[in-house]
């Protein structure tokens, strides 16, 4: 049986059928001993019971069914009526002869309503057996006899054996199965008109086996809709678990190389020259990011396990670093370990910008000068603070932001990109600390003060222990109530910077006879700004000084030791001292 309870055969009779049951269509009747049209098996019967008599046929009564075996007319290839025992009936010829009529008539009706299977079968009542009692049982009611083939569920009427043809199984194929072999939904297609027909030898499609039976063209079961096939669906449907599976794989691979695998690697000492910088504060892992960067090493993992491997590998520290290209990891380390590899510009505390600008000239191989002029005409752009250079005296605006420490200078830099880590040091160590309450609190004007009172000190102090002592004498002697001095702060130092010397025999004419603003001898409090470039513990001892009353010092061995006194008698007797270490 098919989904729609026929098998694939002629269509079954109507169990309704008045001739349900009859012999068949093969001329003759199964008699005893004969073999029957359908499949040569006899044809059996079971007796029917009396009825009653309706009607009169012709002799006023009905033929007993235990005397004659009520007998049907039986149609051959053509059409042509038969009966198997004309003898039988020869006193109901006039009622063989009304049959064979009316069942010719209907025959001719088949033949036009498309039996011959170019069209649907037409709806023909079937005529009146005499020998059927029933069979105008509605006529003789006044009523219309029953269609049993006319509803739209109905089963076809029975085809004539020479028209009938056994229906084509369904083409079988091995990537569409049908949704009979169990097609499952998503792949099922519906029918739709862009749908090619199947190659078939009598020209029916696809459609034309799906829609048999009264199915709907592109539904199911249910009526509804199947989905269309979709070719794009399955690409991505593949494309997404590939997708998947590769990503799981890559990661699983990068995890296991990470934790288990080796770093990728450079052998040798590699080739040519490259300049790399390291910042500040910088560990293994941005040193090797850095260096790899620069192609260096083949990969950071790589450098960061030589740098742990070397015993020596922490002490790598910030600066330029002149290296080859393509290098193993262990021989970068130990190359940067050499301080010969190490190209680097250090700025001592207390050194003067003009220094610093010959030194870069130096290391980047320009001419005397370049630097300088830079920063006298690019000093804006390089980052220094709003509070510096407030003062239209200062000469250097530079001068106390180049911040000592060790920076990166190296041939093909420019020079204002050596000033700028300079500046950019200075900054971030300012702002870290709250200088305009500093000043305040130190009776100050601004910020910029205090680092020029850091810069005297690291002028003038020569050890570390007379740092604050010689922050208090720049304090006391700046206060109004200072009759010792009255506020002039008398440092040599200050006149050494505007005359651009380091002298420590300066007399007293020549330094009465200079009124330049950074002369603290003819002019009173600070100089306009700082004479050099603090360092931090220079800073510190300004921000923090003895309050023990020094207003007076002397170097009284001329170089590394310095003496301070409270009044101007101690002062005299310790430049007494000084005069005798001279020999003046």
């Amino acid at each position: 049986m098919t989904e729609y309870g026929r098998g694939p055969g002629s269509e079954p009779w109507h169990p309704e059928d008045p001739l349900f049951g009859d012999v068949g269509w093969e001329g003759q009747q199964a008699q005893s001993g004969q073999q029957s049209s359908y499949g040569g098996q006899p044809q059996h019967y079971p007796e029917q019971p009396q009825q009653p008599q309706y009607g009169d046929w012709g002799h006023g009564q009905q033929a007993d069914y235990g005397q004659a075996q009520q007998q049907y007319p039986v149609y051959d290839e053509q059409g042509n009526p038969h009966y198997p025992d004309q003898q039988q009936w020869a006193d109901q010829q006039q009622y063989a002869d009304q049959s064979h009529q009316q069942y010719a008539a209907q025959q001719q009706q088949y033949q036009q309503g498309g039996w011959d299977g170019t069209g649907a079968p037409a709806q023909v009542p079937y005529a009146a057996d005499p020998g059927d009692p029933y069979a105008q049982q509605a006529a003789a009611y006044g009523e219309q006899q029953p269609d049993f083939y006319g509803t739209p569920d109905a089963y076809p009427p029975p085809e004539p054996p020479g028209k009938r043809r056994t229906e084509p199984e369904p083409e079988q194929t091995d990537w569409d199965p049908g949704p009979d072999q169990g097609e499952h939904a998503f792949f099922a297609g519906g029918g739709d008109d862009d749908d090619e027909a199947d190659d078939e030898p009598d020209g029916r499609g696809r459609g034309d086996r799906r829609g048999k039976g009264g199915k709907g063209k592109g539904k199911d079961k249910g009526g509804k809709e199947r989905k269309r096939r979709n070719g794009c669906a399955c690409l991505v449907v593949v494309m997404v678990f590939g997708g998947g599976l590769a990503t799981v794989g890559y990661f699983g691979w990068q995890f296991y190389q990470d934790r288990f695998g080796t770093a990728p690697d450079y052998a040798g000492d590699g080739t040519g020259s490259v300049s790399v910088t390291i910042p500040k504060g910088a560990g293994g892992y941005t040193i090797g990011q850095e260096l790899k960067k620069q192609g260096v090493v083949k990969s950071v993992d790589a450098f960061v396990a030589a740098q742990s491997q070397n015993p020596d590998g922490k002490k790598i520290q910030a600066g330029v670093f002149l290296l080859k290209k393509g290098m193993s990891a262990a021989s970068a380390v130990k190359l940067m370990l050499d301080p010969k590899s190490q190209d680097n510009l250090i700025v001592a505390p207390g050194v003067r910008n003009v220094r610093v600008y010959a030194a870069i000239d130096k290391k980047l191989g320009l001419s005397e000068g370049t630097t300088r002029a830079v920063a006298k005409k690019d000093y804006k752009s390089l980052g220094l603070p709003s509070w510096a250079n407030n003062n239209k005296d200062i000469k250097d605006p530079l001068e106390g932001f180049l911040y000592p420490g060790t920076y990166g200078a190296a041939k093909g830099m420019k020079p204002e990109a050596v000033l700028k880590q300079m500046v950019a040091q200075a900054s971030d160590k300012y702002g870290a600390i709250d200088l305009e309450a500093k000043a305040k609190a130190l009776n100050l004007d601004d910020p910029l003060q205090v680092i020029t009172v850091a810069s005297l000190v690291q002028a003038e102090g020569k050890t570390h222990e007379d740092f604050r002592k010689m922050a208090e004498v720049v304090y006391n002697r700046l206060k109004t109530t200072n009759t010792e001095t009255n506020r002039y702060l008398q440092f040599d130092s200050t006149f050494n910077y505007l005359k651009g010397q380091s002298n420590i025999h300066i007399s007293e004419s020549e330094i009465n006879s200079n009124k330049d603003p950074y002369n603290t001898y003819t002019q009173k409090g600070l100089p306009p700004g700082p004479i050099d470039n603090p360092g931090d513990e220079a800073l510190a001892a300004a921000l923090n000084p003895t309050r023990d009353g020094w207003i007076y010092f002397v170097a009284t061995d001329g170089e590394n030791k310095t003496e301070f006194a409270k009044t101007y008698a101690e002062f005299q007797a310790l430049k007494e001292k000084f005069n005798a270490s001279s020999g003046n």
